[in-house]
């Protein structure tokens, strides 16, 4: 479903400030997978999404999305395979317009744009009954403002965005960092839900090691632009944070720092 061959993606290149964030980057996801990532800072996580969503471009290998060829693909002829949600709920909705016309625009992301009449009937009952999932009570709430909203239920709001239209790829990067714990913790089951129930294939980054372990049927480690650790089944959920922390240790050379073991454990 998703295929990395050979990324290369560098930074102010050849100034003191150049940094390679993928280094030869290999990766490949079956249908279905649900892959959380983890890495210390400067890892290349969420350069690897911004890679695969198109928001800028490679400097060497391939990527592909069911195989086809999206290399050089631009950011918005990419919006109908990929949908992500961002760290900051605040990034994934229009504060100002309404639930349904938040959801009315996700509908119609990468598709052609008409002057038909903005929301049919049918969609209505459509976005309700989604809303419903949600378990917030915002299917009674439709044409509220989404700036009225709190960050976990404005996060939620992203996230069935970001699935309503079964994406062939949904990203989520970081996205419930910026939540309380007990609202990331539901927004989190909210996603594994919808992830399930829709046979999503998905990319999770998360700095917490508890929940890359808890979610998905795959972890990858990644350190210096690379992928230095994958496991995935019983294997991934019989791990302990310690046995990952000491695996960290391990393939990172002992490079990863203190900070990094820190933010990791």
């Amino acid at each position: 479903m998703l295929e990395l061959k050979n990324v290369y993606k560098t930074f102010n290149v050849g100034t003191v400030n150049e940094k390679v964030a993928l280094n030869g980057l290999d990766l490949k996801l079956e249908d279905g997978d649900f892959v959380t990532v983890i890495g210390g800072n400067g890892a290349g996580k969420s350069t690897m999404l911004n890679a695969v969503a198109g928001v800028w471009p490679i400097d060497m290998g391939k990527i592909l999305i069911d195989g086809k060829d999206i290399t050089r693909l631009p950011e918005h002829k990419r919006a109908k395979y990929i949908g992500r949600v961002f760290q900051d709920p605040m990034m994934g909705t229009a504060a100002t317009m309404e639930i349904e016309e938040n959801l009315a625009l996700a509908l119609r992301r990468g598709s052609t744009r008409s002057l038909k009449v903005g929301i049919t009937r049918q969609e209505r009952e459509m976005y309700r009954e989604r809303l419903k999932i949600l378990e917030l009570g915002l299917e009674n709430r439709m044409t509220s403002k989404v700036g009225l909203l709190s960050g976990g239920q404005r996060q939620a709001i992203t996230l069935l965005m970001a699935t309503l239209k079964n994406p062939r790829l949904l990203l989520l990067d970081e996205h419930t960092a910026a939540l309380d714990p007990k609202t990331a913790a539901n927004v989190l089951e909210l996603s594994e839900r919808i992830v399930q129930e829709n046979h999503l294939t998905t990319l999770m980054i998360t700095h917490n090691m508890k929940d890359a372990i808890k979610y998905g049927n795959r972890l990858i480690m990644m350190h210096e632009g690379r992928i230095i650790y994958d496991v995935r089944g019983e294997e991934k959920a019989s791990l302990q944070v310690s046995d990952l922390l000491a695996r960290f240790e391990q393939l990172s050379g002992g490079e990863g720092g203190a900070n990094d073991r820190m933010l990791l454990s």
